[in-house]
């Protein structure tokens, strides 16, 4: 049985991975090759999202192609999540990076995937959206969405190294 005494005394002599940034529905953790970001989805969460996946691409050796590249399927990926689930919206950003990968994962609680994107122009006044899941199509080919116990995961894999200067 625990009490509050030892719980602490043992957090004391082992202390834990403290968030680089807790805030009110913004919470950042950032550690070697990872990003870790809970966040409830508003627009100055979103800016500091942004700032922070291209911090943490860069801060990888990537270069900053690759790191824009991320930091606008975090952003289309997020913004989903947002279009679905309303203003406010809690999500989880990760940013794992590899030598040869970015990989960018948006987990929400929106137990459904992005609108189906064949047979709508991006462009079509009837349905007002589109364009970024084209965006993430040609961004990162092969993205997936897969469905969680609380939601759905979103995973864009982005090459990055010497691979992506052929």
């Amino acid at each position: 049985m625990h009490d509050a005494h030892s719980l602490a005394a043992s957090s004391e002599s082992t202390p834990l991975c403290p968030p680089r940034v807790a805030g009110c529905g913004f919470y950042v953790t950032i550690r070697s090759g990872a990003l870790v970001l809970h966040m409830s989805a508003s627009h100055e969460h979103m800016r500091q999202m942004r700032a922070y996946v291209f911090e943490a691409v860069t801060s990888t050796g990537a270069d900053e192609q690759v790191a824009d590249v991320a930091r606008l399927v975090a952003n289309e990926l997020v913004g989903n999540a947002v279009r679905v689930g309303g203003p406010w919206t809690p999500v989880i950003v990760q940013i794992v990076s590899t030598s040869d990968q970015i990989r960018v994962r948006v987990h929400d609680p929106a137990p459904c995937a992005p609108s189906e994107r064949r047979g709508r122009v991006p462009d079509d006044d009837r349905h007002g959206f589109g364009l970024g899941l084209r965006i993430l199509d040609t961004l990162a080919p092969g993205w997936t969405v897969q469905a969680t116990l609380v939601g759905k995961l979103a995973t864009a894999t982005l090459a990055c190294g010497e691979s992506t200067t052929a």
